[in-house]
């Protein structure tokens, strides 16, 4: 197959420059309701919002232009089958669990997941096994998972449905993802990844190995966090000789809308061809381009440039850590203050994520060098490093109350200082990343409540924290 092809984009860019008169929906007929101060960003986006007329395909049963699309996307990554995703990675980890996992089935799972994992275990009412994952000191953040815990995790339920992991985390971190995938294949488990963040992997050696070319069962990528694609945009892989395909079709048809978005289609479509274009030659030129924003950022002696463990992680993302006393929170408000905008900060790092840039892109690093420094010589801070807060999380758990019995249940409000060792009843996010603290059903342990004050104390916002803000925790009265 031709992958410099974009068959979804050229026939939707086709069919806006015939100029089509619309008495179909969407409302805003390919924009021409659309005028005034909104007409110069919104209108020509519109040209391409479309929807299922003779000639543009159905997501929900491609039979042309669609169908090329994702079968360019299965040949590029080399599946059994891809699909395309307009409801995010979400819509994805929802289909592949139910598709998985049934009531009451035994399921491992990494325990610093998305949130939209453990949505997806409660929706299908599966038993959830956490596995705590290695926390890096230095960075003060959880990693990945071990290949001795998930070895722990299989001699103590042998009989476990799927094996839920994320990579890389939303640090770029990666762990041995090669020997986990074949330590459960070997006791026939499907293995399900959140790979949100590393859809770029396959785009060459510069970047560590997808999870999809260590033959993973399902793989699920947000293609519009690192690929060119539209927010919303994401890819599910699958090449599983344990699951059904034909369960994560279905399941997809029924959590995706009905009326899928042709520009997010049509980003997925050119996303995949700029990855299938993106050649040594881009991958080289990046590089340069990352070692030179490094190489500045180390420049500024109020922060530090943090390193992968083996120089082993994704190059696009760029953590720094405060030599100071601001907090990643503090520096990410000064950033923003000269208009850079970081991806997440915690009390500890701010995440920049690079730009795949191929060759002769250029990209501003001495400007953006020279604002952060400004920022920072604007600041009034301390001349000293900050305590680092470990994370203690137990090796294999599960909840104290199963689905069902959190359904019985009376919740109350108890002061945050007073929770420890009752069963929480809510589901503590900070946002980003989305990484739950606490599960509803879990024991709340002491680190889960000294993590919960550190984060509110240095300006982390947490979602639905209404009750957080007032000090309260939601507890089940057992």
């Amino acid at each position: 197959m031709n992958q410099t092809r974009m068959p979804l984009f050229e026939k939707l860019k086709r069919h806006a420059d015939q100029n089509p008169v619309s008495f179909h929906v969407p409302g805003h007929k390919y924009g021409e309701l659309i005028t005034g101060d909104i007409e110069r960003y919104y209108k020509q986006l519109l040209r391409l919002d479309a929807t299922e007329i003779n000639g543009l395909d159905d997501l929900h049963s491609p039979e042309g232009i669609i169908k090329e699309a994702e079968e360019l996307l299965t040949q590029l990554y080399g599946v059994k089958k891809s699909f395309f995703l307009v409801n995010g990675s979400t819509v994805g980890n929802l289909a592949m669990i139910m598709a998985a996992v049934k009531e009451n089935d035994t399921v491992l799972v990494q325990r610093n997941c998305h949130k939209s994992i453990l949505n997806g275990i409660n929706l299908v009412k599966a038993t959830p096994i956490f596995l705590g994952p290695v926390f890096d000191e230095d960075w003060g953040i959880a990693g990945g998972v071990s290949v001795s815990m998930v070895k722990q995790a299989i001699e103590l339920y042998p009989h476990a449905k799927a094996l839920i992991l994320t990579y890389p985390n939303y640090y770029g971190m990666v762990n041995n993802l090669d020997e986990i995938i074949k330590i459960a294949h070997c006791h026939h488990i499907p293995v399900l990844i959140d790979e949100a963040h590393g859809a770029h992997f396959i785009g060459g050696e510069y970047f560590p190995p997808s999870a999809v070319q260590l033959n993973a069962d399902i793989v699920i990528q947000s293609a519009h966090k690192t690929l060119p694609a539209m927010t919303m945009g994401a890819y599910l892989h699958f090449n599983s000789d344990f699951l059904s395909l034909v369960n994560v079709s279905s399941f997809l048809q029924i959590l995706q809308s009905s009326s899928p978005s042709y520009p997010i289609m049509a980003s997925l479509d050119i996303a995949r061809n700029y990855l299938a274009t993106f050649t040594a030659r881009d991958a080289k030129s990046l590089q340069q381009k990352i070692t030179e924003f490094r190489n500045g950022l180390q420049q500024l002696k109020e922060i530090r440039v943090l390193t992968y463990k083996g120089g082993i992680g994704d190059p696009l993302k760029v953590t720094i850590q405060s030599t100071t006393s601001l907090s990643g929170y503090d520096l990410q408000k000064l950033f923003e203050s000269k208009g850079i905008y970081t991806e997440m900060a915690d009390p500890s790092n701010v995440v920049f994520v690079f730009p795949l840039l191929k060759y002769e892109m250029a990209y501003p690093i001495r400007e953006i060098i020279t604002r952060l420094q400004s920022a920072l010589k604007s600041a009034a801070y301390y001349e000293i490093g900050k305590e680092k807060v470990s994370c203690g999380k137990p090796g294999i758990s599960r909840l104290a109350l199963n689905a069902d019995e959190q359904a019985k249940i009376e919740k109350v409000n108890i002061p945050i200082e007073e929770a420890i060792g009752k069963i929480c009843a809510q589901l503590i996010v900070p946002y980003p990343p989305g990484i739950p603290l606490l599960f509803p059903g879990e024991i709340i342990r002491e680190e889960a409540i000294e993590q919960i004050q550190l984060l509110k104390a240095s300006g982390a916002r947490f979602q639905g924290d209404e009750i957080l803000q007032d000090g309260k925790l939601i507890i089940y009265s057992t």
